[in-house]
């Protein structure tokens, strides 16, 4: 009888540690460390959305004493590329705007940062658009005119108060937006998609027509211009080139 207890005592102890030692593989946290912030893939998707509103924010930024470069990435950031809800056909709110415009809006859930990146989902009103050009126009105006309770709000966004577009994107974080990692985000794509040529006015245009032994990458040598651009300026939906195609280079003069 004593030999079985001390027998069964004996794989307890063996099933214990056999237990533990499971468990410390299977729950073991990872040690690995995130970045704040995840690299931003290239995305073509992105690109043609550039393409189809760099001109407008081109001529809106320069009429208005404002960055295209960050109004871009604003665009991007805040609609996913023209992709979200808010953004798509009909409501075309392409910078998050809340309110009604011209008396139009839509009712979404959105997250909102506390400052000290928690976030909150609510249900938020937000402006309806007829277009992304009148999106853009009014996010213009809101930056010019600033807020019911306090018209210079935005000041600190114009190119004359500022000495690049990173005092920009600092001022917005926390002001515009709540998120605590916007100023990062917003560098981040003007960065990537090269999108301080919008910042300028165009100088010239060429024009290119693609032969056989052609790459996106040879021609941006080239020219000594990004490929991203070479992208954005022809609404590419491919990188693949053809033979006899015909792409715009633009030459951007640069104001000190």
């Amino acid at each position: 009888m004593k030999l079985v207890i001390r027998l069964l005592f004996a794989f307890g102890i063996i099933a214990v540690l056999i237990l533990y030692m499971f468990s410390k593989i299977f729950s073991s946290p990872s040690q690995e460390i995130q970045p704040a912030i995840q690299p931003i893939e290239e995305d073509l998707s992105a690109e043609q959305f550039i393409g189809a509103i760099g001109e407008t924010a081109r001529k809106l930024a320069s009429e208005n004493d404002l960055y295209a470069s960050v109004m871009l990435a604003q665009a991007i950031l805040e609609s996913n590329k023209g992709q979200s809800g808010l953004a798509s056909e009909p409501n075309y709110n392409l910078f998050g705007i809340k309110g009604k415009y011209k008396n139009q809006s839509i009712t979404l859930k959105t997250k909102e940062d506390d400052g000290n990146g928690n976030l909150t989902t609510i249900l938020d009103e937000f402006r309806k658009y007829p277009s992304y050009e009148a999106s853009m126009q009014d996010y213009a105006n809101l930056l010019r005119n600033g807020v019911s309770w306090n018209n210079a709000f935005y000041h600190a966004a114009f190119k004359s108060n500022t000495s690049s577009y990173r005092d920009v994107t600092s001022f917005l974080t926390g002001t515009y937006a709540s998120d605590s990692k916007y100023e990062q985000k917003l560098n981040q794509l003007i960065e990537q998609y090269d999108l301080t040529q919008y910042d300028y006015p165009i100088e010239n245009k060429t024009t290119v027509t693609v032969t056989a032994d052609d790459s996106l990458n040879s021609i941006a040598e080239i020219y000594n211009v990004s490929v991203t651009s070479l992208k954005q300026w022809n609404k590419l939906q491919s990188s693949a080139l053809q033979e006899g195609q015909v792409l715009m280079i633009y030459e951007t003069t640069v104001i000190q």
